[in-house]
């Protein structure tokens, strides 16, 4: 079967990207944390390591390539300026992107004073959450004060989530949210709601905006597990939407909320109700909506996966075989649905006692979920009491204790999900790109360094959405013909 036809006078050479040469300076690299640095060292202890770091071979990391001053520069112009503060910020490799700062775009309103010989500029980055993003501020101060010309520098860090890529079809609740986290197990009694909500208020507690959206309408969990001042989902009267209630800052949207209690209806009102609560609702503005899914593959969670666009999924597991079992439909689902999984959670692992650790439920499920479908990454969560009583009392255990062991895992998940969503968003912007100089479509393949070529007559004559009916006869240069 032929999907793509290419004319047969088009030439298709299948090239391969350069590798970025230079990425290990002469002497000593400065090197940044990676994922897996950040899910096994905290923050703060790595980097006070800095200074002993030596690189390694095959170590994703973000590396500064030396640069040599430049001799006599006491006068420079402000456009040489700029150019040279260029320079010396590309030096800044992104760990997730693999690509300067400088072409990923984060460099903003960059000034120069002449008089003062003052730079400065704003570092834009895709997610307020980034784990890293103080090292980046004191990277980009450093390389651009050696600049022998440079007395001052001024560094501010922002951020500007991505939007959605098709913002304008969204129902207007979703259209300012810029991350979509299903957090999903496909069966009950796994912990998928403790956690939904301690993942959120990490993220939260990492600087993002987020909401929780509890979609188990038979049995909500959010108003136990939370403690909002206003229990009560309220109506705006002007606009008919649906203001969410909030609890230290983070929005919450559940059918608990709603008075009724538990929902006693068929599955076609239910998904009738969870579409309208998800997508009526007030979010605002957010980096991440984590959504409470329900347990099941049926017909609520297909509604969900087709209202919302999701980013990720995270997904929730026991170490039993049973669980496992119904683990793997749902990862097979979200498959199906083009939704990527970027973590498991082996929840109830394992506990320690009298020096030793013990696995009451046995071994390997989670390991099992990783090794079958390529999940990248696997966090194990201990059975503590302290985490099923935070849950009871209202307050996530993130936020009771919010230095523990248990809020460390939740912290390496919550890096591993910001720097997921940031690759992701990053190889949909980056996937297909027009060039007008040939005049062809080049595609580049996720996770590699291969790109192709495709002429647009061929992508017009194999489109069949409703759109291209009638246009599919082209001429060589694909454009419609007469």
């Amino acid at each position: 079967m032929h999907l793509l036809q290419i004319p047969p006078n088009f030439p298709l050479p299948v090239s391969r990207i350069p590798t970025i040469e230079g990425f290990l300076a002469p002497k000593a690299p400065f090197l940044f944390p990676t994922s897996t640095q950040l899910a096994t060292t905290r923050g703060h202890e790595w980097f006070a390591r800095l200074s002993n770091a030596q690189p390694r071979q095959g170590l994703r990391s973000i590396i500064t390539r030396a640069t040599p001053a430049r001799a006599g520069a006491s006068v420079v112009s402000a456009d040489m300026a700029k150019k040279d503060v260029l320079k010396a910020l590309s030096q800044i490799i992104d760990p997730d992107f693999g690509t300067d700062i400088v072409s990923c775009g984060f460099v903003k309103d960059l000034t120069f004073d002449e008089t003062l010989k003052e730079v400065s500029f704003r570092l834009e980055l895709t997610t307020p959450a980034c784990p890293i993003k103080d090292m980046f501020e004191q990277k980009a101060n450093e390389v651009v004060a050696a600049l022998p010309w440079v007395k001052k520098v001024n560094v501010k860090m922002s951020a500007q989530p991505a939007k959605p890529v098709f913002a304008g079809e969204l129902p207007k609740g979703l259209q300012s949210i810029s991350n979509i986290i299903a957090v999903s197990s496909c069966k009950g009694g796994v912990g998928k709601s403790t956690i939904a909500v301690n993942l959120a208020y990490t993220l939260a507690g990492m600087g993002a905006r987020v909401g929780i959206f509890d979609a188990d309408v038979y049995g909500p969990s959010l108003p136990t597990m939370v403690s909002p001042e206003n229990r009560l989902l309220e109506m705006n009267p002007e606009t008919r939407t649906i203001l969410p209630a909030e609890y230290l800052g983070v929005k919450l949207v559940s059918f608990g909320f709603t008075g009724q209690g538990r929902a006693i209806m068929r599955g076609p009102m239910v998904s009738g109700v969870i579409n309208q609560l998800l997508t009526t609702a007030e979010w605002g503005e957010l980096d991440y909506l984590i959504i409470d899914m329900p347990p099941g593959t049926g017909d609520i969670q297909l509604t969900l996966c087709q209202v919302a666009p999701l980013t990720a999924a995270v997904i929730v597991t026991t170490p039993q075989k049973l669980a496992f079992i119904d683990v793997a439909k749902g990862v097979r689902m979200f498959s199906k649905l083009k939704v990527p999984c970027v973590a498991v959670v082996e929840n109830m692992c394992y506990f320690d006692a009298d020096g030793k650790r013990y696995y009451p439920f046995g071994k390997g499920s989670g390991t099992q979920v990783v090794q079958q479908f390529g999940i990248p990454h696997l966090f194990d969560l201990p059975i503590r009491s302290t985490l099923s009583a935070s849950g009871d009392s209202g307050t996530p255990e993130v936020v009771a204790d919010p230095q523990g062991d248990v809020a460390k895992i939740f912290q390496d998940l919550g890096v591993c999900v910001v720097q997921q969503c940031a690759k992701i968003r990053q190889q949909v912007s980056t996937a297909v790109s027009y060039d007008k100089s040939i005049k062809a479509i080049r595609v580049k393949v996720p996770d590699s360094d291969d790109e192709f070529l495709l002429h647009p007559a061929t992508v017009r004559r194999n489109d069949r959405s409703a759109q291209s009916v009638g246009l599919n006869n082209l001429d060589p240069n694909g454009r419609p013909s007469k």
